[in-house]
């Protein structure tokens, strides 16, 4: 059995550990032998931490069980603080990034008892939908070796989906938890902004402003089970964010049970298996007795281009500090998104003044509309680099982001879930709710995930 262990979701393992059918160490190994056999073909993992932790699995075989999880092993993403690894951002200047303290999420996987066990890939900066870089080379997409695992968080899809990992940590200010979980075939969470906190001690450690409004640290696993677990440990105040908070995470029962289903999204052809995944996912929800309607959710378009601009305005700022250290072909597809969404084209106090607005109708959409369902990315897995194009790489990356942005923009929660498998590739949907509802999106996502299945892991397709 120990041999598969790497099989079973973080809240299997941990219920297996807590009974003594097995030991932390055998599950530690069992995943440190999983990445060895796996890891070389899809380039996920970027630094193993074995000896650490077979260590922390002794001493968790040694202790009784006061964590959820307690002796399992997870992954982190390496643009997150885990003392005695580096937080590189994946580039060759910081490889030897040491910081000096957890970060607040690593501290409460510790907490909870997990146990670090590898860090995972990311593209430069994490400031790329697609990941490669020039200190750990490209990840690879378990599915088709050939198409992009997403980004910016696309080591950590990648090592769920192929079991190196039962559980891991991302981050997200443009679908960076969302993106690889679709490419991928897994299910993360992108939680209101400022429920889960983000801290670093690399400097710098005070972020500009739309890191601030727009960024979310997060868990990704294969099953809704898991990734709800972590929410509960995960979420509230850390002192070193100012902008986290504690806040109940259930709510009461909607006035209605509605659902927007979004099917259609405009200058936005999505393939057909994408629609009916969508509508799939309605008939789900219906069943369970739901309302489903299908119709828009407010200003969407508006919503990608406030974001845009709200975004580019940090990177028009912190271009020229970072692009030294970054690769010709990803500081070009900064320097094309700044000239498309140029600051003289919407003053700051226009940004915020439509965030607000925006927030406010989308808020009064979900009173409607308690549950908003539409697409992960708007089109397939796209061949790598594809997002670098000179014509075309900045229409790839901001057109998939269509149904993304508003997670971000609005700070709204959102789950991603798969829907299965379309012409060797995973399918997935996007479930949003109103701020502080991640109960709802996760009700709804254990639903459909209890109706469809899950697709991981797999073995690598080489």
């Amino acid at each position: 059995m120990s041999n598969e262990l790497w099989r079973h979701s973080a809240t299997e393992l941990a219920e297996l550990i807590r009974k003594k059918d097995v030991s932390s160490r055998e599950v530690v190994e069992s995943h440190l032998n999983r990445i060895e056999a796996v890891n070389p073909a899809v380039n996920a993992v970027t630094r193993v931490l074995a000896d650490s932790a077979l260590d922390a699995a002794d001493q968790a075989d040694a202790s009784p069980a006061l964590g959820p999880l307690h002796g399992v092993p997870f992954t982190i993403k390496e643009n997150i603080d885990c003392v005695g690894s580096p937080t590189t951002q994946g580039v060759p200047a910081m490889a030897d990034a040491m910081p000096s303290q957890d970060a607040p999420v690593v501290e409460r996987m510790k907490l909870a008892g997990a146990i670090p066990l590898a860090r995972t890939n990311l593209p430069e900066f994490g400031l790329r939908i697609h990941t490669d870089n020039p200190l750990h080379g490209l990840t690879r997409n378990p599915w088709d070796s050939m198409r992009t695992a997403g980004g910016s968080s696309g080591g950590e899809g990648v090592a769920l989906a192929t079991g190196m990992s039962p559980i891991g940590l991302g981050n997200d200010i443009g679908g960076s938890l969302r993106n690889p979980a679709f490419c991928s075939g897994v299910t993360s969470i992108k939680a209101t902004t400022g429920r889960i906190p983000w801290a670093s001690s690399i400097e710098p450690i005070s972020q500009p402003i739309a890191y601030s409004l727009m960024v979310a640290e997060g868990p990704m696993a294969r099953s809704v089970k898991d990734i709800k677990l972590a929410l509960e440990f995960l979420s509230g105040r850390d002192v070193r964010d100012p902008t986290s908070v504690t806040a109940p995470l259930e709510g009461p029962a909607p006035e209605n049970r509605n659902v927007a289903l979004v099917t259609e999204i405009e200058g936005i052809k999505m393939p057909p298996a994408f629609v009916a995944a969508i509508r799939r996912a309605g008939e789900i929800l219906e069943a369970a007795g739901w309302h489903v309607e299908e119709c828009q959710p407010p200003e969407l378009a508006r919503v990608n281009e406030v974001w845009a601009q709200l975004l580019t305005r940090d990177i028009e700022e912190t271009v020229s500090s970072i692009s030294p250290m970054m690769t010709e072909g990803a500081v070009g597809l900064l320097n094309e998104l700044i000239e498309r969404f140029p600051s003289s084209a919407m003053p700051n106090t226009v940004v915020h003044m439509e965030r607000d607005r925006l927030c406010r109708d989308w808020s009064a959409f979900n009173q409607r509309y308690p549950l908003v369902v539409g697409p992960v990315w708007s089109d397939v897995q796209f061949l790598h680099d594809a997002d670098l194009d000179p014509h075309t790489g900045a229409d790839t990356t901001l057109s998939r982001l269509a149904f993304i942005t508003p997670g971000n923009l609005l700070g709204i929660p959102a789950v991603a879930v798969p829907m299965g498998v379309h012409d060797g590739l995973p399918l997935g949907v996007q479930i949003y709710a109103d701020r502080w509802r991640e109960d709802l999106c996760l009700a709804a996502a254990q639903l459909i995930e209890d109706e469809v299945g899950l697709i991981c892991p797999i073995d690598p397709v080489t």
